[in-house]
């Protein structure tokens, strides 16, 4: 039963990226504690799936097919996203993409853009909306949001022929932070989630490569890698009252490795 502290009923949240991963982590926490969720991805039998598993938790659940590098596409799906659920308090940026394992000089134009026109375009075309959404609905007597931007720890980290990802997550980090002064009149938060090495369709191959496995896994002080399981509570909790004066920082989850 959810505690009344935690009881997200009456909320509803978009989470980009949300049908699988640790995106889908982010949606089923919600749901569970009572909010209502809307899912974007860009596969279409994924968003199916991930609906099914979050109708089976009783709140309102709907999932749009949508690119968030393309502007009018996110635009539109805001639109059908706040036509579905009446509004939104939570926006979780979450989508994004891997860069290959690529030497910074040979890094390619289009591999660069490739991963910033989602990492960062989505991010910054997501977050626009749902802090327009949020102003209007403040300023006319109804504050209050949360904004979530998914970066990374290697953000903060040297990632040698991941120069690309990590700066676009270095950059998401930079910008919450930013959201987080401009937006607090408006009692937004904004907040960063850095996760570890999460078991997620990105990092299967290289979890699937013994060696790799071993010898990171053995650098967690966990002793594991996360799951998308271990990013429910924390969506749980921004989305709750009881982060209402908690903004501008960045959530490390990766079991202990930053810290090792």
């Amino acid at each position: 039963m959810s505690s009344e502290l935690f009881d997200l009923s009456g909320k509803a949240a978009l989470i980009t990226g949300g049908n699988s991963g640790i995106g889908l982590g982010f949606a089923k926490g919600i749901a569970k504690q009572g909010g209502d969720v809307c899912v974007w991805g860009s596969n279409p039998e994924k968003n199916k799936n991930a609906l099914a598993q979050l109708q089976k938790l009783g709140t309102k659940a709907h999932a749009i097919t949508v690119d968030v590098a393309d502007e009018s596409a996110v635009n539109s799906a805001f639109a059908e996203t706040l036509e579905v659920l009446g509004r939104v308090d939570g926006c979780f940026a979450n989508a994004g993409v891997g860069s290959g394992r690529i030497k910074f000089h040979e890094l390619s134009n289009e591999e660069w853009r490739r991963v910033l026109s989602v990492n960062l375009d989505g991010l910054m075309y997501t977050l626009r909306a749902a802090a327009n959404h949020m102003k209007e609905r403040a300023e006319a007597g109804d504050p209050g949001g949360r904004l979530v931007g998914t970066s990374s720890i290697s953000a903060i980290l040297g990632y040698p022929t991941g120069s690309t990802y990590a700066g676009s997550k270095a950059a998401v980090i930079a910008i919450m932070q930013s959201l987080a002064v401009e937006l607090a009149r408006y009692k937004v938060t904004a907040n960063s989630i850095l996760p570890g090495m999460i078991e997620t369709q990105m990092t299967e191959k290289a979890l699937q490569n013994e060696e790799f496995s071993n010898a990171f896994i053995s650098r967690i002080p966990a002793r594991r890698a996360g799951t998308p399981g271990d990013f429910e509570a924390i969506a749980v909790y921004l989305m709750s009252d009881a982060s209402q004066y908690h903004t501008g920082d960045k959530f490390t989850i990766d079991g202990g490795f930053m810290m090792y």
